[in-house]
């Protein structure tokens, strides 16, 4: 699964330097195993974000995206979207992605994170809960694609933001920006993640795998 990720992610135009960081030496071997370039974290990271800035530590790249190495069917043109969504916007320091929620199960669903945005398209709040309730009418709901790009210098400072009580009680991370005072520009894509959870994530995900290979 990681090698379809590295793959998938490879495609992607403006990417300069692709990194799988982890801690774990069977994920090291594996990934050395296919050829990437892969590189050891400290162990003691609190979320993604944190092993993603160590790494940044190291490199002079601006822009980081942060990749999930469990999406096996990401698809190059919506990390490209996400990394061209900062690049003329100098005071935005992170930027991530949303798609518009099909399945009605979903909006309830506390596993599928929902996104609000303003009328510039900057976050304005990511809940587990239905955002907006629909007291009257009806609306279209957001669900949250958890990749992001952060310039440099604000990921290197993100670990040491202050924990807010939105993000202790929802724990959701991209909080963490909000309740500072920092703007999330989120750009809107019809990619839908599929993130291998599950046994059950896992055969849906081989499923999609072998009809791409049928046609």
């Amino acid at each position: 699964m990681l090698q379809h990720v590295y793959e998938r992610a490879s495609m992607a135009r403006y990417l300069t330097k692709l990194i799988i960081a982890t801690d774990d030496n069977a994920i090291y071997s594996a990934a050395r195993s296919f050829g990437a370039l892969v590189k050891m974290t400290r162990s003691d990271h609190l979320s993604g974000t944190d092993r993603v800035a160590e790494i940044a530590s190291t490199d002079g790249a601006e822009f980081i995206i942060n990749i999930q190495g469990d999406e096996p069917l990401i698809d190059p043109a919506t990390i490209d979207a996400a990394a061209l969504s900062l690049l003329d916007e100098p005071e935005i320091q992170m930027g991530t992605l949303k798609k518009r929620i099909d399945d009605p199960a979903e909006i309830d669903n506390p596993n599928v994170v929902k996104v609000v945005t303003d009328c510039d398209g900057d976050a304005l709040y990511f809940s587990r809960c239905p955002i907006p309730f629909v007291r009257d009418g009806s609306s279209v709901h957001y669900k949250h694609i958890g990749l992001y790009v952060y310039r440099r210098d604000f990921l290197l400072r993100y670990s040491d933001l202050p924990v807010g009580p939105l993000e202790k009680v929802e724990k959701l991370e991209q909080l963490r920006a909000l309740e500072n005072g920092f703007r999330i520009r989120v750009v809107e894509t019809e990619y839908d993640s599929l993130g291998v959870d599950t046994p059950e994530d896992l055969q849906r995900v081989s499923s999609l795998f072998e009809a791409s290979l049928l046609r």
